[in-house]
């Protein structure tokens, strides 16, 4: 694989150029169930370069997404930060937990 940055611009212009830019959202949501169901096979089996590929696709998967729906995904990522970055709580077996639900 070649050490190269993909920008978000270029797969949405990927997928401009193969129309998925007007077709229906709700495929892109079955299509990332799918690809989260092989993240978690491949999670489970130890396949580590499965994990890449499914984590990669789900990416790409949720960039069509986002554009399909008139939203910028670096956007998304940005606000979903923003309102994490001071969120106050405690981590209990692995999982972070937010003050409000303690």
């Amino acid at each position: 694989m070649e050490d190269k940055y993909v920008p978000i611009k270029e797969i949405e212009a990927w997928a401009v150029k193969r129309g998925l830019d007007k077709t229906s959202n709700d495929k892109q949501l079955i299509k990332l169930q799918e690809e989260l169901g092989e993240l978690a096979e491949a999670h489970n089996k130890g396949y580590d370069d499965k994990v890449v590929d499914s984590l990669g696709d789900m990416f790409v998967v949720m960039t069509i997404y986002a554009m399909q729906r008139g939203l910028a995904l670096d956007d998304c990522i940005t606000e979903a930060y923003y309102e994490i970055a001071s969120r106050k709580g405690e981590t209990k077996k692995g999982v972070f937990i937010k003050e409000a639900d303690l």
